[in-house]
């Protein structure tokens, strides 16, 4: 079976790989709480709504005045505003001898510069530049769409109003592919998936894995 790394199965090895083990090999179904997300999936859902020209009016109507709030932030961000390629969309690409990939939330043309955006609602990455959501998406955009005059990711943070933007390079793309490459096999040749045990404590597959560090009372 063809197995197709996200960030968000990158990250979690990185996390912990006893984890990653728990929830991307083994399959373990932890049920999470989904209400702090709610804001975020309505926003997302919202906005790929819009972009596909389909009458938002009653979602509209039904969100809180916080919600209401980020939308009518992200409705007036200059990159929300540019012209969409496709949005809600499921990007790959082979990266050695590995796939990686993931669903960007819109990608934007203006002229011959296209933009990768990334919704946020909460926090942006601290290293952005380097984060491995950047890097995978970037990698793959530079596959999908051969003659462009630029590609940048966008994280739009909707909650202080703000961009980050990171404009791709070839320096950025060895770095990208030596970082990724590494990862992935890593990962691949790893047989014992050894736990990071510094993040027991909120580790929602903590009560499952033999390896979790007992807390002192």
């Amino acid at each position: 079976m063809l197995t197709i790394f996200s960030p968000n199965m990158l990250k979690t090895y990185q996390t912990c790989p006893q984890k990653f083990f728990l929830q991307y090999i083994k399959r373990v179904n932890i049920p999470r709480l989904t209400t702090p997300f709610e804001k975020g999936k309505k926003i997302h859902a919202l906005a790929n709504y819009y972009l596909q020209k389909t009458d938002i009016s009653r979602i509209e109507n039904a969100l809180t005045i916080e919600e209401a709030q980020i939308w009518k932030t992200l409705q007036q961000n200059t990159f929300f505003q540019m012209k969409c390629i496709k949005s809600e969309f499921q990007l790959s690409c082979k990266l050695s001898d590995f796939w990686i990939g993931g669903r960007l939330d819109a990608l934007m043309q203006e002229g011959g510069k296209y933009y990768i955006l990334d919704y946020k609602t909460g926090s942006t990455p601290k290293n952005p530049q380097y984060d491995i959501q950047t890097m995978v998406y970037l990698l793959c955009l530079d596959c999908y769409i051969k003659d462009y005059e630029s590609i940048s990711f966008v994280y739009l943070n909707l909650k202080h109003k703000n961009n980050t933007l990171i404009t791709f390079n070839e320096e950025l793309k060895l770095q990208y592919q030596k970082a990724l490459t590494e990862l992935c096999s890593k990962i691949n040749n790893d047989k014992t998936y050894m736990p990071n045990t510094q993040n027991c404590s909120s580790c929602e597959y903590k009560t499952l894995c033999k390896h979790t560090i007992k807390q002192p009372l």
